[in-house]
């Protein structure tokens, strides 16, 4: 087993498994593990809320942690951050947020056709409550986004993903934000596929929200991060009401918190912040630039060798792509291959991947992805090529 699987207790468990599914979630190092089993059994208290010296150590962690995700993404004010569900939830909070604001039947919501659902149906919602015209931008035959000449003075909204989680493709990120910002529009950015994979600086970006999930991350599941410009939230009304997001509450009328804590009602996901800090510090502690570069050499290695398969047709090859290697066949169903994979204990994703617009886009109703991770190695794309060989000639 390579040192970096050392790290991963559940592979230590599973010492033939090939676990190529890191783009739906990935698995999660020894610190965060022992981060989150200390939190709850010699730490666990709430946070904001009281005096006690235990409370007060849990609100410090947690508040540290905070300050962790400002320094990884290069945010300017810690008050930027804000701790949700995951990147569906913050998706879903821009979007209900930004539609109380005026939007009428004369402005446009642009997105693309290559988004996870997340960033497609929060969107259709705001839509159809505010009678805001709903408009796509297209991709090529490669997966590139054809995005010049797209936003227009009508433009408010424009909801992009970083890294597709269909194709790879990392989009300009920066380029569409200086054109959203010529026109007056906002950007939102799902950074769910890019966040554990390439270094982030949302000044350099200059993005107005991005967002992204701790457990893509090698963290907890159910915690997400909302970056948001402080000038921006200081604006927007909140959208979920009830403790910690609350100022002052009288019978007739409440007041709320100023950013981050007005979107943060309710009892906060403490462990899962807390133990985040690991993940974030083991993703630092390896770089990633480095990271990256190992998980484009395994890439490459996997595209070369799916291309003496008969019969396989790979979907998305932009020039400039994260570690996500989706495919096809013409005679073969993805379930069957996926299940006849798993059977030789390598585990890839199969079925529409949440996007099924980028799908039918290269004329599929399903396919088959296989996405790299920190501890994926080179062992791992022989017997992922190795198998897939086999199964296809199996099935046939």
């Amino acid at each position: 087993m390579s040192p970096m699987k050392e790290r991963f207790p559940i592979f230590s468990k599973n010492k033939d498994w090939v676990y190529l599914d890191s783009a739906a979630t990935t698995h999660k190092p020894k610190e965060m593990i022992d981060a989150i089993s200390s939190f709850y059994a010699n730490d666990y208290a709430t946070v904001h809320r009281a005096i006690y010296r235990s409370s007060l150590k849990a609100t410090e962690q947690y508040n540290a942690t905070r300050e962790t995700v400002k320094t990884f993404i290069n945010a300017k004010h810690i008050e930027e951050i804000i701790f949700t569900r995951g990147t569906t939830d913050a998706l879903n909070m821009i979007a209900q947020s930004l539609g109380l604001k005026e939007l009428s039947s004369n402005d446009e919501i642009l997105i693309t056709e290559m988004e996870h659902h997340s960033n497609i149906v929060p969107w259709q919602m705001l839509s159809q409550r505010t009678k805001a015209k709903l408009r796509f931008i297209r991709v090529d035959d490669r997966g590139v986004l054809q995005w010049q000449g797209a936003i227009s003075p009508r433009t408010k909204i424009v909801a992009v993903g970083h890294m597709s989680n269909a194709t790879g493709t990392i989009n300009p990120i920066q380029e569409l934000a200086k054109e959203a910002h010529k026109v007056g529009a906002l950007i939102v950015v799902d950074g769910a596929q890019a966040a554990p994979h390439i270094p982030l600086d949302v000044q350099a970006l200059d993005v107005d929200f991005y967002a992204f999930s701790a457990h893509k991350c090698y963290g907890p599941t159910g915690l997400g991060i909302l970056y948001g410009k402080k000038e921006l939230l200081e604006t927007m009304p909140p959208v979920v009401g009830g403790g910690d997001m609350i100022e002052r509450v009288d019978l007739e009328l409440s007041t709320y918190q100023a950013p981050p804590l007005r979107f943060e009602a309710g009892t906060p996901i403490i462990g899962s912040v807390i133990a985040f800090k690991s993940s974030l510090d083991f993703i630092e502690e390896i770089g990633r630039e480095k990271i990256a570069a190992h998980e484009d050499a395994l890439l490459q290695m996997a595209m070369q060798g799916v291309q003496s398969i008969d019969g396989l047709k790979i979907i998305g090859q932009a020039p400039n792509k994260g570690p996500i290697l989706t495919f096809a066949f013409e005679d073969l169903h993805s379930l069957d291959v996926a299940t006849f994979l798993d059977l030789d204990r390598i585990a890839v994703r199969s079925g529409h991947l949440c996007a099924q617009p980028i799908l039918r886009r290269f004329g599929l109703e399903t396919a088959l992805r296989a996405s790299f991770g920190v501890y994926n190695a080179k062992e791992d794309v022989e017997r992922f090529l190795t198998s897939l060989q086999k199964v296809t000639q199996r099935l046939r």
